[in-house]
Formats: structure tokens, C-alpha cells, sequence
């Protein structure tokens, strides 16, 4: 069975993160971009495991790819992207596309620079795409309202946290305590700290675990999607009857 159809809730956290997207033009001079898909990589800070650097590539020629490799600023081969381990999409014009994504350690030496991702299509061509990465740790959101284990709230109509230095950008998850496969709602990547709440989402008497992805920047020729990013645990609160 693919991992894409039943993954652990770190992996569909992950997937469910990945919001890069690519058109079917290429811009110029952006170093990203290359006519077979958009190449993104990024620092992350999640909860209770080391810092780690995540490479995304959004394509819709995933079936003529061979093979992609990362490579470190310093010519280290960091190792294969995973083809098996995306997140299935459609691009602007309804075409299929996935974004790949595989999770790498930090180097310990020299970790800034511009990686690259060599990509090797079945026919034998080969293209790079680069994205520049400074190794910088974005603390993890906190003062969460509602707050982390409230019992019996009143039905609320947004989601507030205290803003992250450094985080120009938000995406919250919000789960169904008892829907744990799937989220309920994942916003928009809002500016914000605080996240108005659809009418009619939550329901008298639910459990729901909510959690926000802070973000530097969104979009930017040099650090590509963004340059470094942290996820907060998962608070959990429940609303009264």
C-alpha cells in the first residue's frame, strides 16, 4: 500500500504543509523553477525532534522523472527524494501534479548556501533547480486561545496565539479529535495571529486539536517558498453542549 493513502499523522502533517505550487510557465531568471517542476527546501522547527531540512519538488512530469538528487552547498550528495512520498494535486490548468517532499538532517558543517536538486528524467536528460537556505530556527507558536486542554468552552469564533518572532506568515490545521485521519479545516497562509473561525465548522459538544505552521516569508526569489519554518504541538480543547 502507498504511504500517500494511510500515512502516520507526522507524514500527513508534513504533506499537508507542503503549499508550494507550480505553473506551467517558467519564470526567468528564478532559480527554483526549471521546465519539469519547482524546487523548494527549507529549515523546520517541530516539536520534540532535532531541526531538519525539508526538499519539496511540485511537478506534473512525475512519471517521466527518474530520479532526484539533493546537494549540499559543499558538493555533499545529501541523498534521494522519495517519488512515493508525495502529495497528489492539480496545477493552475487543471493538469495532475504532485509535490514530492523528503525530510533530510541539517549538515553539521556548512549548512548555508545554495542547494541543489539535480533531477534525471527517463530519457536520459538531466536539469538543476537551486534554492538558498541559512540555517535559523523559528521558535514554535504559543499562547494559544482557546487554550491547550479547556474543557467545555464556549463555542468560539477564532483561533488566537501570541506572534512568533521572526514569522511573517501563518497556516492552522484544525482536526475532528475523532477524525484523526484527515483535517477538518486548513486555513489559508494568513498574516495574522488570529484566525476567524467558519460558521457552522465546529459543533456544540465536539473535540478538536488545532496547531500552527509559522513561516519567514511567502515567495521570494532567493529563499524560494520560505527559508525556515516551525510547527507547534497540537493543542486540544472541546466546546459544551
Amino acid at each position: 500500500m502507498k504511504r500517500r493513502h494511510s500515512p502516520p499523522r507526522a507524514i500527513a502533517t508534513a504533506l499537508a504543509v507542503c503549499s508550494i505550487s507550480v505553473s506551467g510557465q517558467t519564470p526567468a531568471g528564478d532559480p527554483h523553477y526549471t521546465e519539469v517542476g519547482f524546487f523548494d527546501i527549507h529549515v523546520c522547527n517541530w516539536p520534540d525532534q532535532p531541526l531538519f531540512l525539508m526538499a519539496l519538488f511540485s511537478t506534473r512530469n512525475f512519471r517521466d522523472i527518474a530520479r532526484i538528487d539533493l546537494i549540499a552547498p559543499d558538493g555533499t550528495l545529501l541523498g534521494p527524494l522519495d517519488l512515493n512520498r508525495y502529495r497528489p494535486g492539480e496545477d493552475t490548468d487543471k493538469a495532475e501534479k504532485r509535490v514530492l517532499m523528503t525530510h533530510y538532517p541539517v549538515p553539521e558543517k556548512n549548512p548555508d548556501g545554495w542547494y541543489r536538486a539535480r533531477i534525471t528524467m527517463k530519457d536520459g536528460r538531466s536539469v538543476e533547480a537551486r534554492d538558498h537556505v541559512v540555517r535559523k530556527v523559528l521558535p514554535l507558536a504559543g499562547g494559544h486561545q482557546p487554550p491547550a486542554e479547556s474543557e467545555n468552552q464556549s463555542m468560539p469564533s477564532e483561533l488566537h496565539w501570541d506572534p512568533v518572532p521572526g514569522a511573517g506568515h501563518y497556516q492552522v490545521y484544525l482536526r475532528d479529535e475523532w477524525e484523526s485521519e484527515r483535517y477538518l479545516f486548513i486555513s489559508k497562509i494568513i498574516k495574522d495571529n488570529a484566525l476567524n473561525i467558519p460558521p457552522g465548522l465546529l459543533k456544540p459538544g465536539g473535540s478538536y486539536t488545532w496547531r500552527v505552521h509559522a513561516r519567514d516569508v511567502n515567495g521570494d526569489p532567493e529563499w524560494g517558498d520560505f527559508n525556515h519554518g516551525s510547527l507547534a504541538k497540537e493543542v486540544r480543547f472541546s466546546i459544551a453542549e
